[in-house]
């Protein structure tokens, strides 16, 4: 369905086109607020009391997950369970990283010692509140052809993620198709980014154990020299994946933490290491848990070492559903036309909206929050990261747009 700027909606309203000035401003702050007060998944106290209040405030009635934290709301159903029309969800996560904010000279940065919203989920739940409050004044004129949910979801950045929590929260209950976006440092403000089939990748955690009997660095011969199977876990377990599975699948085991030894001339007794499993395939990914754990015991075997293996299972990929990806991309050339919307390669990150997608169709977007002309890229997960916050009234008005717009499919 192509889409002009603007759309004709039943009872001969028109698709709104802007975020009006004020809340835009009021978001802005909000984000800030969120930005200098990050916390941690299933700890996100302070961030849901702020949703719920925001929430209420406008006259509407948010429900506390009952872990504690979260929160979902549904706009267009009076506050009573159940509708007959299958309602669209739009989601958020709203915990952040446990990594120092690096920002100097920003008047937002975090306030809270080794915190940060370092991923861009301050931005992803002001999009969800800011939609939300918008849908809840078109359904107050009588706009709203059809009930909404907002779904602000804790834990994100825990595996295997909090969107299970949610789920077994009845955060899908009467849910028809689900939406999310993601920020992304290498699109500009003003775009967003769309891929039909997957757009992200499984991701699991690895932790490994590695025991001997130690001894003097003298006489290696005599013990496990445990610090050189640790070098060949972390070097020949990639290797070996890497020729047990199809390389297009994208199964890759990466480290990031290696711990082992005090002292230069002393061969530990024990060795510590941790990473990730990512791939791209979901069949392979059901396969991963195997291959994985028989190349690490092969390889400890074969240096004497005793090997403890913990495999976490994370999240399988997002697989973005046709429909739910023709409706972002709809929505977003009514608001700001077809150049707007770029395609998007699959990542390798792991994302739990995934979870939600098993039980419903939908689709997730790469939001762009690159100043349109700036060199620098500020990753995710660094401490510097950081946002043009444009970006937050692109994501609004997507969202509305595209609960506007479901309601005409």
């Amino acid at each position: 369905m192509s889409l002009e700027s603007e759309v004709d909606l039943p009872g001969g309203a028109v698709l709104p086109g802007a975020l009006p000035e004020a809340l835009r401003a009021e978001l802005v702050a909000f984000r800030r607020d969120l930005h200098m007060h990050p916390e941690l998944g299933n700890q996100e106290f302070r961030t849901t009391a702020a949703i719920k209040e925001r929430l209420e405030r406008a006259g509407l009635r948010p429900r506390v997950l009952s872990s504690g934290t979260g929160v979902i709301c549904d706009i267009g159903t009076d506050g009573e369970a159940g509708t007959d029309a299958a309602m669209l969800a739009m989601r958020a996560d709203i915990d952040g990283l446990p990594i120092p904010d690096m920002k100097s000279g920003c008047p937002y940065r975090s306030t809270v010692p080794d915190r940060a919203h370092a991923c861009g989920h301050d931005v992803h739940t002001t999009v969800v509140l800011g939609a939300g409050l918008v849908l809840a004044e078109l359904h107050r004129q009588g706009l709203l052809p059809r009930p909404v949910r907002l779904i602000f979801q804790p834990a994100e950045e825990v595996l295997p993620g909090g969107a299970a929590d949610a789920i077994e929260d009845g955060a899908l209950d009467g849910i028809g198709r689900i939406i999310a976006v993601h920020c992304d440092p290498r699109v500009d403000a003003g775009r967003i980014g769309l891929r039909e089939g997957p757009i992200t990748s499984a991701c699991d955690r690895l932790e490994i154990a590695l025991d001997g009997p130690g001894g003097h660095t003298a006489r290696p011969h005599l013990t496990t020299d445990l610090v050189t199977a640790a070098a060949r876990v972390v070097t020949d377990v990639p290797a070996l994946i890497g020729r047990r599975v199809d390389s297009r699948s994208g199964l890759a085991v990466t480290w990031g933490r290696v711990e082992s030894g005090h002292a230069p001339n002393v061969i530990p007794q024990h060795a510590e290491l941790s990473g990730t499993v990512r791939c791209l395939d979901l069949e392979t990914w059901r396969q991963a848990p195997d291959l994985v754990v028989a190349a690490i015991d092969e390889v400890a075997n074969l240096h004497r070492a005793k090997s403890e293996i913990t495999y976490v299972r994370g999240v399988p990929p997002v697989v973005n559903e046709a429909g739910a990806t023709e409706l972002l991309r709809d929505a977003m050339i009514a608001r700001r036309g077809v150049e707007s919307v770029e395609g998007t390669e699959q990542s390798l990150g792991g994302e739990d909206f995934s979870w939600y997608l098993e039980r419903v169709p939908g689709a997730m977007a790469r939001l762009g929050v690159r100043t349109p002309g700036e060199r620098t890229v500020r990753d995710l997960h660094q401490g510097d990261f950081d946002v043009d916050e444009h970006a937050i009234t692109v994501g609004v008005e997507l969202f509305t747009a595209a609960a506007l717009l479901d309601a005409l499919r």
